[in-house]
């Protein structure tokens, strides 16, 4: 197992009626920053509870963030925010609201010059205002780590930042927020956190057998409820192991003392970024032909895989079989997973390539995948 230091400080509150938690975790004399989505929180209940448990703090809200949070969007909500002169933000949605949320809160207290710098140069962040959620999407796991993801519309980019400084100091998930869903919101989210999980179990061996037990599981749990989920959208034992399930995910436990493989990410990003498809379906896309291309190379992990999760063993092919069992899955949750299911022209497997070695960036565990490879992966998903 290779070294590691592991902080999580978020608290999380769960299960049912926790919205209610928010009078006792927001300081009495916040004035909060409620920033939400598209509105479906104000049809499905949610919104009238967290209105309801922050009273009498002051509030100002901002809705709008996009599936794909933009750039641009977030800057205006640190206009809002700025002018408003709140003090703490709380996200109420899914991934991509608490991701803007994250972001607007370093933007917010950024010195530099532009605040794109912290997710195109990698600048600091050396502060942040105090946030929380209320997650109503599991899917990213953005609720109990320090990562966040935006779109720029105006350049057709999609980049990532961490910091500590924005780890949520609550999180509150409670799986009746979630019985709304779409069946297509629903899906997304499993594979997202599917593939999360591999991408930081499915590299090479490092002795680590907890946390490949670990990650497991939760596979193995996705697998199980998965279908379940979309015929029974409103059972709650179901609803509850998933939203746990995406949280564990990604909340850097299971990475732990393991390498890890963020290349299916990095170039669902760019599908999203060009195309806008939704994160899982880009995510359904790229990670068979991520899997398959570097089979050999992470033949030891795919054989463990094949046979811990699909029940292969002694035979040839397992690891390709379990690549080909992974993809059924994706697509028996009604996400396709080729790039031809979008109508995703051929000339994207070298554009994204050429994007990759623009940057000089080298992808994977090996640091082996430049634009070259990028592409091949590509074009194998046509």
């Amino acid at each position: 197992m290779n070294n590691f230091s592991y902080w999580n400080p978020t608290r999380i509150h769960f299960g049912k009626g926790a919205i209610a938690e928010l009078r006792n975790r927001v300081p009495e004399s916040a004035h909060v920053f409620l920033i939400y989505g598209g509105g479906s929180i104000k049809s499905n209940g949610v919104y009238e509870q967290v209105v309801s448990a922050l009273r009498p703090r002051a509030i100002t809200e901002f809705g709008g963030i996009e599936p794909n949070p933009k750039y641009e969007t977030c800057m205006k909500a640190v206009e809002t925010g700025k002018f408003a002169g709140v003090d703490f933000l709380l996200a109420v949605g899914g991934g991509s609201v608490l991701d803007a949320t994250k972001f607007i809160s370093a933007a917010m207290r950024y010195s530099g010059q532009d605040p794109w710098e912290i997710l195109a140069a990698s600048a600091p962040v050396t502060s942040a205002l105090p946030l929380g959620c209320v997650m109503t999407l599991p899917a990213t796991g953005s609720e109990m780590n320090s990562f966040a993801v935006i779109s720029r519309e105006g350049t057709r980019d999609k980049r990532h930042f961490s910091s500590d400084w924005v780890r949520p100091l609550f999180s509150i998930l409670d799986p009746e927020t979630t019985f709304s869903l779409s069946s297509r919101q629903t899906a997304n989210g499993i594979v997202d956190a599917w593939v999360h999980v591999c991408e930081q179990y499915l590299t090479y061996p490092a002795d680590a057998r907890l946390q490949d037990r670990q990650a497991e599981a939760i596979l193995l749990t996705l697998l199980e409820l998965g279908p379940k989920v979309l015929k029974r959208p409103t059972d709650y034992e179901i609803r509850a192991q998933l939203m746990w399930c995406a949280t564990q995910a990604l909340n850097e436990l299971i990475a732990c003392g393991v390498p890890q493989d963020w290349s299916t990410h990095m170039i669902g990003h760019e599908l999203t970024a060009l195309y806008g498809i939704d994160h899982g379906q880009s995510l359904a896309v790229a990670l068979p032909g991520v899997l398959h291309f570097q089979r050999e190379k992470k033949r030891k992990k795919l054989s463990q895989y094949a046979e811990r999760i699909w029940g292969l063993s002694g035979r040839g092919k397992t690891a390709e079989e379990a690549i080909g069992l992974t993809e059924d899955f994706f697509k028996s949750l009604g996400v396709n997973t080729r790039l031809s299911d979008y109508g995703i022209p051929a000339s994207v497997c070298e554009e994204i390539g050429k994007r990759f070695s623009s940057r000089g960036v080298h992808l994977g565990e090996h640091r082996d995948l430049g634009g070259s490879e990028v592409a091949e992966i590509l074009k194998s998903r046509l």
